[in-house]
């Protein structure tokens, strides 16, 4: 179908303002970028409702995600379902809701999951449609200029209860700033811009792999294998869609193995926000104070390539009580409460 992105960009912007004032303004580069490339292993399924009686642009808008690999072809992923404030309480995020629906049993889809912030209007749409919460979380931001080495270390960041409620280039190498961190004796690190370099591709495929253990609570969806394909489509999909990937690897002296990484992303050039994506430790290599010196070197990183990004957003679900620990170290401060909601259909 043919989305004006304009109308759909300004019910996203709408909704933010209105919801989260203080948080960053949602970005129209990135937007249309994750309209035009789907996510990996996936088809992008946009619904958008009028506005009524004739009105320009849109009352509400829907991105469901419908996995096409064999170990999820019956889950999907709603990646947003907003409506315009100016519209709410209309009955549009029901018809909203109602066409992703049908659009899910067409497929033959038993599960759809999707991310609400918990204690607000957004958990309690959820819970109307049957959902329950499957993994909670929080979301956290580091401030970049801020963040230092950690000098002793700290108590793990605050769970959810813990919050008030509802509260195709080629490979370049990052560029590292004077009095970088050094990495863990026995391991060394690697630094790398977009898609992975071939001589990394395979131990960095077998370390993504590791994220097997990751907490998933009850959530339907299933692990799908990494291999050096996949790592590279990964990659694709955020230049692609017009954004910055960069990864710090921590390898084995020994043997060359990716024993710990951490990815970040830049939805734009010019984005002041950026997005943690996995921070992963191979079991055989923790206890080390490997994702800590993975952190450490990342901002080095970033400030020496990207001074104008200030902050860095993760989340990290409340029973990964090892990374809530790290991030607790670093500086990372709790955002707000979220959670994994699943509905079986």
């Amino acid at each position: 179908m043919d989305i004006d992105l304009d109308a759909w960009f300004a019910v996203l912007a709408a909704a933010r303002a209105h919801d989260r004032p203080g948080a960053p303004a949602p970005e129209r580069a990135a937007e249309a970028g994750r309209l035009r490339v789907p996510s990996l292993h996936s088809r992008a399924v946009p619904v958008t409702l009028p506005a009524p009686d004739g009105a320009p642009g849109y009352a509400g808008v829907a991105l469901l995600r419908l996995h096409d690999t064999e170990e999820n072809a019956a889950n999907a992923f709603l990646d947003t379902l907003t409506v315009h404030p100016a519209h709410r309480g209309r009955g549009v995020g029901r018809a909203l809701w109602d066409a992703v629906r049908a659009r899910l049993a067409a497929e033959g889809r038993s599960s759809v999951s999707t991310l609400v912030e918990r204690g607000g209007a957004g958990e309690r749409f959820a819970v109307g449609r049957g959902a329950e919460c499957a993994l909670p979380m929080v979301e956290y931001v580091q401030e970049v200029a801020a963040a230092s080495a950690p000098t002793a270390p700290a108590a793990s960041a605050p769970a959810a209860s813990d919050l008030a409620a509802p509260a195709p280039a080629a490979p370049a190498p990052v560029a590292s700033a004077p009095a970088v961190p050094a990495p863990p004796a026995g391991y060394r690190f690697a630094a790398w811009s977009g898609v992975v370099p071939d001589a990394h591709a395979a131990a960095h495929a077998r370390a993504h792999d590791a994220m097997q253990d990751a907490p998933v609570g009850d959530l339907d969806e299933q692990h799908d294998p990494w291999d050096p394909e996949r790592i590279r489509a990964a990659a694709r999909v955020v230049l692609d869609r017009g954004g910055v990937l960069l990864t710090v690897a921590a390898l084995a002296e020994a043997d060359g193995a990716v024993a710990a990484y951490t990815e970040l992303v830049l939805p734009t050039p010019a984005s002041v926000r950026a997005v943690q994506y996995d921070t992963v430790v191979v079991p055989a290599h923790r206890g080390r104070g490997l994702g800590r010196a993975v952190k450490l070197r990342m901002l080095e990183c970033l400030r020496a390539q990207w001074p104008d990004v200030r902050e860095i957003m993760t989340t990290v679900a409340d029973e990964n009580a090892r990374m809530r620990a790290v991030n607790a170290a670093l500086g990372y401060r709790a955002e707000q409460a979220l959670g994994l909601y699943q509905v079986r259909l």
